[in-house]
């Protein structure tokens, strides 16, 4: 199933969803490790704004 653009579509289709109803903007976390998925965002527009950490404090 890979490779025929159904992440693209799916990704791109909620977020124009999103935007037509009233989003003003959308925020993605990605892994930085997955180049696959970060590419299909950048192809559909997302762009890198910053990183977020996550910290685990439950020793």
């Amino acid at each position: 199933m890979r490779g025929r653009g159904y992440a693209s579509s799916a990704v791109a289709g909620v977020s124009q969803w999103a935007l037509d109803s009233g989003a003003v903007a959308l925020n993605l976390y990605t892994d930085l490790a997955n180049p696959t998925s970060n590419a299909i965002y950048r192809r559909i527009g997302y762009r890198r704004v910053g990183d977020a950490r996550e910290w685990d404090l439950t020793g």
